[in-house]
C-alpha cells in the first residue's frame, strides 16, 4: 500500500487549512481533552470554560485513505508542513472556521489557542496526559455554542479534531519536477545535436 507525502505547494492560492472539524472518530486517532473549570481554576472563574483541547496534525502520523474499490493508501504530514499550515491558517484569520463531522458549519467555535510541541516533558499538552510527539500542532478551541457542547461534548458524540484543507502530493509534485527537467534536457540535446549539424558549435 502506497504512503503519500502531503505537503504545501505555495504556488497554490488554494492550500492549506481553512477549517476544523470536531468529530467522532479523528483521522490523527488523538482524542482531545474537554477543560472545564474543575480541571484549570482560574482566579474569580466559577462557569465552565468550555473549551476543547486537542492534536490538530500530528507529524508523520500515517493516516487511512480509501478511494473507491481499489485505491487504499496513508497520508501523512511532516513537521515542516504542520508548522507551515497552522501558521498559514492564523494568517489567513480562520481561527472561527468549524464544522461538525466535516458536514455541518458551525457558529461559535473559535481556536483561542494554537502551538507546535516542542518538547517531550515541558509541554502544556502533557498537564492533560496527552503524549503527542514534538511538531504535533495543539489546538484550544472555545465553544460559545451550547447546543453542540451539550449534545456533543458532554456525551461524547465527538471525541476529536479533524482538519480540513487542501495539500499537494509531494510524488506528483516531485514527478511534475521530473518532466520539466526531462523537457529542459530534451532541449539541450536537441540544441547540441543541431550545433553539429549545422557546424555552428
Amino acid at each position: 500500500m502506497r504512503i503519500v507525502e502531503l505537503i504545501l505547494d505555495e504556488a497554490q492560492e488554494m492550500m492549506g487549512i481553512d477549517a476544523i472539524s470536531i468529530v467522532e472518530s479523528p483521522a490523527i486517532q488523538e482524542d482531545f481533552v474537554a477543560l472545564n473549570s474543575d480541571e484549570i481554576k482560574l482566579a474569580e472563574v466559577s462557569k465552565e470554560k468550555k473549551i476543547l483541547m486537542g492534536a490538530l496534525l500530528v507529524p508523520n502520523k500515517p493516516i487511512y485513505r480509501k478511494n473507491g474499490e481499489d485505491d487504499e493508501y496513508y497520508i501523512y504530514f511532516s513537521k515542516d508542513t504542520i508548522a507551515k499550515a497552522s501558521q498559514l491558517y492564523l494568517k489567513n484569520g480562520y481561527q472561527g472556521n468549524s464544522t461538525l463531522e466535516h458536514a455541518s458549519a458551525l457558529k461559535g467555535l473559535t481556536l483561542v489557542e494554537s502551538w507546535l510541541v516542542e518538547d517531550d516533558v515541558h509541554d502544556k499538552s502533557r498537564k492533560y496526559g496527552m503524549n503527542v510527539p514534538v511538531g504535533t500542532w495543539m489546538g484550544a478551541v472555545k465553544v460559545d455554542n451550547d447546543e453542540i457542547w451539550n449534545e456533543y461534548v458532554k456525551t461524547n458524540k465527538v471525541k476529536g479534531f479533524s482538519i480540513e484543507g487542501y495539500f499537494a502530493d509531494k510524488m506528483e509534485q516531485s514527478d511534475k519536477k521530473v518532466e520539466k527537467s526531462a523537457e529542459v534536457e530534451a532541449a539541450e540535446l536537441l540544441s547540441e545535436i543541431r550545433k553539429i549539424i549545422t557546424g555552428n558549435e
